[in-house]
């Protein structure tokens, strides 16, 4: 059982709004009072002082979730945090810890690498696996990462079939499946894009330019690289 013990208003309605959002198992007490006979884990805030026989979260009022994520995480055991990617223009990411999903996110690939280093800053010992698939995406995820473990894990059959309802989740889940297989070490991932992704780029280009030209092909590696963005590389054509 978790149990909020805080003076701190903000830090009272944060977590209790955090909680009753994952559906999670808690009560609240004053600070001081007797706790449950059944208390696991106390959550109090900066300013509290909590003398209890069991172990405390002290909550940041500007990132509740961090506690709460905490604080669920001494409830179920624990375990290694691992983060899982199935990379593409927007990837799926999701954070185990242990067995269990704590978070799940569907971003833009540019952003996917500030998130994992997000989630796992306070971890100990993260590992993040990466889906070979999209490898354009899953090579500027990685070499961003340069900093942390990572393996590259064969995504075959990660995608799920996706019933009714569940349209747009396919990204996540395969990222929940890519957390759970083991991987390759990896700490940086060479990407030379074939003549087929390199005409790709170019057939975009084309369609994109309002003069209906076609980019250089040394440009369009550069695009696949992801060192230039396809309307920056079309301007610098167009100025040429």
């Amino acid at each position: 059982m978790i149990v909020v013990a805080t003076a701190d208003f903000e830090v009272y309605h944060e977590i209790v709004g955090e909680l009753r959002e994952r559906g999670a198992a808690f009560t609240t007490v004053e600070p001081g009072d007797a706790l449950p006979a059944d208390t696991d884990v106390v959550i109090a805030g900066p300013g509290d002082d909590p003398d209890v026989p069991c172990d405390v979260v002290v909550a940041d009022p500007n990132d509740p979730r961090a506690a709460v994520e905490e604080a669920l995480t001494l409830l179920r055991g624990g375990g290694r945090t691992i983060v899982g990617v199935d990379p593409g223009p927007n990837p799926g990411i999701a954070v185990l810890s242990g067995d269990l999903v704590v978070a799940v996110f569907h971003v833009p690939v540019e952003d996917a690498a500030d998130v994992v280093r997000e989630e796992i800053v306070d971890a100990p010992d993260p590992l993040v696996r990466v889906g070979d698939g999209a490898r354009l995406h899953g090579a500027r995820i990685i070499d961003a990462l340069d900093d942390t473990a990572v393996e590259l894990v064969d995504e075959a059959g990660t995608t799920p079939y996706l019933g009714r309802g569940a349209r747009g989740m396919d990204d996540v889940l395969a990222a929940v499946n890519i957390a759970r297989l083991e991987g390759d070490e990896i700490s940086e991932r060479s990407f030379e894009p074939t003549a087929g992704e390199l005409d790709v780029i170019k057939q975009r280009s084309r369609e994109r330019s309002a003069e209906n030209r076609t980019i250089t092909e040394a440009l369009a590696r550069r695009v696949a690289r992801g060192e230039l963005t396809l309307d920056e590389a079309i301007e610098r054509h167009d100025g040429q």
